[in-house]
């Protein structure tokens, strides 16, 4: 029947009619719009009933002829809250029960590092210790995964790779170490020969026998330093030949040549934190998330912002619900227009300091020309050529057998 429909939620209660002809007042109600059902008589004199809870306040004012009214049961959600509450002692020990298992269940109990020998895995607790994971660290106060495996891989270079996540009440991290391969140094005797073509400008040795001289043009692989020296002892009879083979050291610096291809946009923008940041925090699920804190947004013009999302857990469940810090990290955007000549001063800085950083800083840039140049789509193409002076002499071992 519609008119009962949701009577739980409203409440209703069962009430006893008892006394002479209990049916006239029925019928009394029923003509004020006091809606009865599952009506059955209980006794000779005594009807029971179920009415809505609202229609009480009316019941009071109907005039009752002999009849006695007793209300024998209370049902519905609102007797279920009020019951409740009425028991207020246990209510908050049920929440502060849950509440308390709730925290610790988002409490770091155990940080565990795998993958990585025992050297690495200390220097890793120690990084972990200076960022603020730690056993007994509240979950939520730290920084996102992703931040803390960059931030691990910045600060260990030994490390090639870190996977970070948390299960649980554990911190979970599995590292690879990065093999470096170091260039193969040679041992014994050794000649110096030459790296790339050049033309010597001055020649430094300590061991061994120069083979070439100032202003001498070499090509890749020529001997600079032999290793081999070769001694001819005058005898009356016979002249005899000894060979001493060492390892040949020394620095032959020559004029080198590199030819670098860059492009210079002739509009950039640049963008600039200013360090001004305002944190907002978020509880909901991944559909509808509820603001907690920081409900105003800041008055930056331009800003990024950065999301840290941390699950909430029960023991070791993960609930459907997640605790959401968001940083608004305010910026300036600047716009460059530069000129054509801006832009080639700009384009020469960049090579130059693009080749510098391939060479090594014992090498010096002793030149530059721009070789072409052409502006297309907004952007100026250059091709420079660069005259350096560097060390051109790597070792070679010596086979002492073809001696």
């Amino acid at each position: 029947m519609k008119h009962i429909q949701g009577v739980f939620l409203t409440g209703y209660i069962t009430i006893a009619i008892k006394g002479e002809h209990p049916e006239e007042f029925l019928q009394a109600c029923s003509e004020k719009g006091i809606i009865f059902w599952q009506v059955r008589k209980i006794a000779m004199d005594t009807y029971q009933a179920n009415m809505r809870l609202q229609d009480l306040k009316h019941l009071r004012k109907i005039k009752r002829k002999g009849q006695h009214i007793t209300f024998t049961h209370k049902k519905g959600l609102p007797f279920a809250v009020k019951r409740f509450l009425a028991r207020k002692a246990m209510m908050i020990a049920l929440i502060l029960s849950l509440s308390l298992i709730v925290f610790l269940s988002n409490i770091i109990w155990k940080v565990e590092v795998t993958g990585v020998p025992k050297e690495i895995e200390e220097k890793i607790y120690k990084q972990l210790t200076s960022y603020g994971v730690h056993r007994g660290v509240w979950s939520f106060s730290l920084d996102g995964a992703g931040k803390i495996q960059q931030q691990l891989i910045e600060d260990i270079p030994e490390l090639l790779w870190v996977g970070v996540h948390k299960k649980g009440t554990t911190f979970y991290l599995e590292g690879i170490e990065k093999v470096l391969v170091e260039e193969e140094k040679v041992t014994g005797p050794r000649d110096l020969v030459a790296a790339k073509k050049g033309v010597i400008q001055r020649i430094y040795v300590s061991k061994g026998i120069p083979m070439v001289e100032r202003n001498e043009l070499v090509q890749k692989g020529d001997l600079l330093v032999a290793g081999n020296l070769t001694k001819t002892e005058q005898q009356e009879e016979k002249k005899e030949q000894t060979s001493q083979l060492v390892s040949a050291t020394g620095e032959i610096i020559a004029t080198t040549w590199y030819e670098v291809e860059t492009t210079v946009p002739l509009e950039a923008s640049y963008e600039l934190l200013t360090g001004k940041h305002k944190n907002k925090f978020y509880f909901g699920t991944k559909q509808l998330v509820l603001p907690i804190w920081g409900f105003k947004d800041p008055d930056f013009v331009a800003y990024d912002v950065d999301r840290d999302i941390h699950d909430i857990y029960f023991l070791k469940w993960k609930l459907p619900f997640q605790f959401i810090k968001s940083t608004w990290n305010e910026k300036i955007i600047f716009q460059d227009t530069r000129t054509r000549e801006e832009a080639l001063a700009a384009g020469k800085l960049q090579a130059k300091e693009q080749l510098q950083l391939q060479l090594g800083p014992k090498a010096k840039i002793v030149s530059e020309k721009l070789l072409h140049e052409t502006v297309e789509h907004g952007k100026v193409k250059m091709n420079l050529y660069f005259t350096v002076e560097e060390n051109i002499a790597t070792a070679k071992a010596i086979d002492a057998r073809s001696e």
